[in-house]
């Protein structure tokens, strides 16, 4: 190799080199960013719009239906799901991964923008934001004040706070919880109206037409100007109370006669909890496309600049941080990489015997691992769960070809070489074979790296990240390990009494040469019994094989962060009142357990709308202080919400939501057109699931129907006596539901709404909407207008209507969603598609599966394909190496036999197939076919001198049984911190390392025995051929 020649030859050089290595890396990694996973957030659109007091079938047909038509049409549109509910449309596109959140929010503004021009003048502008609505705050800020009404804060907090929280870079949206607006209501008197014959609308119209600011022009004078401006605002709030609303017998009628004028607060729509006591709170939420832990740091810089203006006796306190978690997991690898990087070095110290030796291999260590911080920053990757783990898991790696390299200069230096020599060849008699090992591993994870769909996005970084860390400890393993081994040489051995230490590293060298005995008696036996080996090889393959149905499947472990949420629901009419009370209730209960340490509840939140959806996140003491698992925890808390009379616990989960964005992993759609059948599928559907094993939390997306009362006007009647349906809405509508008719402003110049409505007592009985009487537009003997009670034109009736309807790409649908417990969630999926394939469903109605199952599906297609992809570039990769096509089948042979260890590693230390340990065995594909490299390399070039198979064989297993075992051995050691799963969220990348272990432990094991049995045969095999091709050619 000549730049191994170089490197021996010039060493200064060599250092510099490396120095320059280690340098780049600490820079890169200061600039480097930090987030939990790579981006591989879908773009999510989301388009709310407002119709104050109408029921879900109007918002569905006047809102919802016409916008989603028009989103449909925009290209990269990946689902379109739709949530018509009282009041409110929420329309939430989801695009493909490849279109930017902005484009897409851009999109959907231009396509919505036709149909909105064309709604009725009640709907409010729809408001278009990008975020993923089904996830959860990433900061709540809980604001308290000595001093301030809740009025005020109220208004301090919106007119302050939450516009310089929404300027932070990264935030999708800001939304108050809790707070009351200031607000001036005018409550009007029905009774005193009739006494004067007045009706609402001339109340309303007069508010519209009097409080108003006019420019009257310019008058123009030679040399200057004056502008004209009418200005007949209302200067204080009790003076809305002295506009004329009316004339009567010459006597002017005033708004206060008729009604009474607050200046008050608007009625609470959401409320927040902070253990327990009322607070208002701030919740954040990101836009799709940011980097938690960024925007989270940002908000603390403009959080700290807040603190120094807040009002005396106001504090603000964050009580959710989703950034921890993710700082605590990345914490927890990076510290996995240095304890697995000890276990390997201490590794090699016993297995070479020489602290000589062990300085040379793992220098390779930093050396590598910060070269490989310069190429993943380059790439524009970050610091992030997949390339830390790329990293931890390939500590084995990158010492492994150092070993190799430095075990053989050993072997040649004693030989009697001397020191330069024995460096230069023996670098170079292994070169070769430690570049087809290299190129093997690079091989495996570049179809990993290009993978489709999410699981692509994934481990583009990780496939990435293992390639370039195997390439630069290659590159090192040839010029600083020959370097050092020519220059810096063991010293002769003198005669002096060895220390301690080395007696006992010289008793493990004599352990290991007895090793080397044994296992050559049973290659011996192995290659006499060749039929007998390959049999028990082949079984054991299919007890693998068939213990792999056992082992349950999941997308991802759920990580323990020591934070759990808790969702439940109030029956659906009810009141905000009555959802505090369970709230408090339920937070009695909760607080009472000893592991809680504290609780951040919400009511009618922004990603729980409805006043009757209540949220609580619970914090509980760290992982490694308590004894009980979160699934433990989870299943207490169930328990003893039963107690609590008038709720439906609707989630109780980890409040982590690393991959699924905070759903439930069992979530099937129904999609059908008529709402009633739909009830009835999904009812009979949910008492089937329902006895699946591990199915909790069970919920359709189908409320229970909302009392109504419909107003039916005779139109006939109401035209008789001058009155239009248009103005008997418009009457009814401000009364109950209140309208906000005009605005004041403050000295200030900050603006509140001015509100007509009827007073509480006055819209609280359906007797209430019969008595309200209208202004007919005919005159009665004295001129003056008549006034028509509603009960004489409309007819009433009390009915029940959807409290919600969701509709997906289009359709309507029902969405059945639960979670899991004590039982992964792949396992039940099957549970559940066996259903739904019995289950008989009407013509038009179809089952659709979402959720963790439907991204677990997808992504397991993609793994076959890399892993076949992987299989035919080690063949490639083999076959160039050897110049053969039969042999690199021996080495291949390996690779089945790995799978032994995984099924078994996996069941035993009660794992899941999931999507980590699917590439803990993609990962195994390199490392396995590592040792059979060596061997098979070391069995050709034997038989290439002349030396007769058997001999060449046994001389080969004796030769590299040694760095086989150590470079296993350091591989093992390098994850085992990892297999440990200690620290938060550990539990998500132990199956990786376990698969890879128990894979690595018995396929060496095989390895040894088994693939030199397999290249007997094909080798019988290929001088067959040849016998008979030159029979053919005689």
């Amino acid at each position: 190799m000549w730049f191994t020649r170089i490197s021996v030859k010039y060493p200064v050089f060599t250092v510099m080199m490396m120095l320059c290595l280690m340098v780049l890396g600490l820079a890169s990694w200061q600039r480097m960013g930090v987030e939990e996973f790579p981006d591989v957030d879908f773009p999510f659109v989301v388009v709310y719009t407002n119709y104050p007091g109408a029921s879900p079938e109007t918002v569905e047909s006047e809102i919802t239906k016409k916008m989603e038509d028009q989103i449909n049409t925009i290209s990269g549109l990946k689902q379109v799901i739709s949530q018509s509910s009282e009041g409110l449309s929420t329309i939430i596109a989801e695009f493909n991964l490849d279109v930017s959140s902005a484009v897409a929010a851009q999109d959907v503004r231009d396509k919505i923008a036709s149909v909105t021009a064309e709604f009725r003048d009640e709907i409010q502008d729809p408001v278009v934001e990008r975020y993923d609505p089904t996830a959860n705050a990433i900061m709540s800020i809980v604001f308290e004040s000595e001093q301030m009404s809740l009025r005020d804060l109220s208004a301090y907090l919106d007119q302050r706070i939450v516009p310089q929280l929404r300027t932070v870079p990264g935030v999708g949206t800001v939304n108050l919880l809790g707070d009351a607006q200031r607000q001036i209501r005018i409550e009007v008197q029905p009774e005193k109206l009739q006494s004067f014959g007045i009706g609402v609308d001339q109340v309303i119209n007069t508010l519209k037409a009097e409080n108003v600011e006019v420019p009257g022009g310019t008058l123009k004078q030679a040399n200057s100007e004056l502008v004209v401006e009418i200005n007949s605002k209302v200067i204080h709030p009790l003076a809305f109370g002295d506009l004329i609303i009316a004339n009567k017998n010459g006597a002017p009628i005033y708004l206060k006669q008729v009604a009474d004028i607050q200046d008050s607060q608007a009625e609470l729509e959401s409320s927040a909890f902070l253990d327990g006591k009322t607070a208002v709170a701030v919740d954040i939420l990101r836009s799709s496309d940011s980097n938690v832990i960024e925007v989270v740091d940002n908000t603390y810089k403009v959080l700290d600049d807040l603190q120094q203006q807040l009002p005396e006796g106001t504090t603000a306190k964050v009580v959710v941080d989703s950034s921890k978690g993710i700082r605590g997991s990345i914490r927890d690898v990076a510290r996995t990489i240095i304890e697995g990087a000890a276990l390997a070095v201490l590794i090699v110290l016993l297995f070479l015997g020489s602290f000589r030796s062990t300085a040379i291999t793992g220098l390779t260590l930093p050396i590598a691992l910060l070269g490989t911080l310069t190429f993943i920053w380059a790439f524009g990757f970050t610091i992030n769960m997949m390339t830390l783990l790329a990293l931890s898991l390939s500590i084995g790696l990158l010492i492994d070809d150092a070993i190799v390299v430095r075990e053989n200069i050993v072997r040649h230096a004693d030989m009697g070489k001397d020191h330069v020599t024995a460096a230069l060849d023996g670098t170079k008699e292994i070169g070769l074979a430690v570049l087809a090992t290299t190129l093997t591993i690079v091989a495996v994870f570049l179809p990993v790296a290009f993978m489709g769909g999410i699981i692509g996005r994934f481990f583009y970084q990780f496939g990435v990240t293992v390639s370039t860390a195997v390439l630069i400890s290659m590159f090192v393993s040839f010029t600083l390990d020959p370097m050092l081994s020519a220059h810096w040489a063991e010293r002769k051995k003198t005669n002096k009494q060895p220390g301690r230490v080395k007696r006992f590293l010289n008793w493990i060298s004599n352990k290991l040469d007895n090793l080397s005995h044994v296992y050559e008696k049973l290659l011996k036996l192995a290659l006499r019994f060749r039929l007998i080996t390959l049999l028990i090889a082949v079984a054991s393959l299919f007890g693998a094989l068939g213990l792999s149905k056992l082992i349950g499947t999941e997308f991802v472990p759920v990580p323990d962060k020591g934070e759990i949420r808790i969702k439940f629901e109030t029956p659906v009419d009810a009141s905000l009142e009555y959802s505090q009370a369970k709230l408090k209730q339920v937070d009695q209960i909760i607080r009472q357990h000893p592991q809680v340490i504290s609780t951040y509840g919400s009511v009618n939140s922004l990603t729980d709308r409805g006043k009757n959806h209540v949220n609580l996140r619970v914090r509980v003491t760290p992982r490694n202080e308590r004894e009980q698992t979160l699934t433990e925890l989870n299943n207490e808390f169930r328990e003893r919400l039963q107690t609590v009379a008038g709720i439906r616990v609707t989630s109780v989960a980890s409040a982590d939501e690393t991959v699924s964005g905070g759903q439930k992993p069992v979530m099937i759609s129904i999609k059908g057109p008529d709402l009633n059948q739909l009830q009835q599928i999904s009812d009979r559907f949910m008492l089937e699931i329902a006895k699946v094993d591990g199915i909790v939390d069970l919920e359709s997306s189908l409320k229970e129907p909302k009392p109504t009362l419909e107003v039916q006007i005779n139109r006939v009647l109401a035209s008789d006596l001058g009155l239009s349906v248009n103005q008997i809405a418009n009457v009814i509508r401000p009364l109950i539901a209140g309208d906000d008719v005009t605005t004041w402003q403050d000295e200030n110049g900050e603006t509140y709404d001015v509100n007509v409505r009827l007073t509480e007592d006055r819209r609280s009985l359906p007797g209430d909407v019969q008595q309200m009487s209208l202004t007919s537009q005919k005159t009665d003997a004295n001129g003056q207008a008549i006034l028509v009670p509603l009960a004489s034109v409309a007819s009433f009736e009390e009915n029940l209507g959807a409290s919600q309807i969701n509709r997906r790409d289009l359709a309507r649908e029902v969405l059945v969603e639960a979670n899991t417990a004590g039982r992964p969630a792949g396992d039940i999926g099957r549970d559940i598609e066996a259903i739904q394939n019995n289950f008989e469903l009407p013509p038009g109605y179809s089952f659709d599966t979402q959720g963790s199952n439907a991204d677990m599906a997808e992504s397991a297609g993609y793994a076959l394909t890399a892993i076949t992809l992987s299989i035919v570039f080690i063949y490639i990769v083999l076959g160039s190496q050897f110049n053969s096509f039969i042999h690199p089948a021996a080495i291949m042979a390996s690779l089945p036999l790995s799978l032994i260890g995984v099924f078994l590693a996996l069941f035993l230390l009660n794992s899941t197939m999931n999507l980590f340990s699917i590439i803990g065995i993609i990962m195994l594909m390199g490392l396995v076919t590592k040792n059979a490299i060596l061997l098979i390399d070391f069995i050709k070039k034997a038989m290439d001198r002349g030396e007769p198979r058997y001999e060449a064989i046994i001389q080969a297993g004796k030769t590299r049984l040694r760095p086989i075992l150590m470079t296993t051995s350091a591989m093992v050691m390098g994850m085992v911190p990892l297999a440990l799963g200690l620290g938060e969220g550990g539990e998500q990348s132990a199956p990786m390392a376990h698969a890879v272990i128990g894979g690595l432990i018995t396929s060496t094991l095989l390895t040894l025995v088994v693939v030199p049995v397999i290249f007997t045969y094909l080798d019988d095999f290929k001088n067959f051929m040849l016998r008979q091709s030159r029979k053919l050619m005689s």
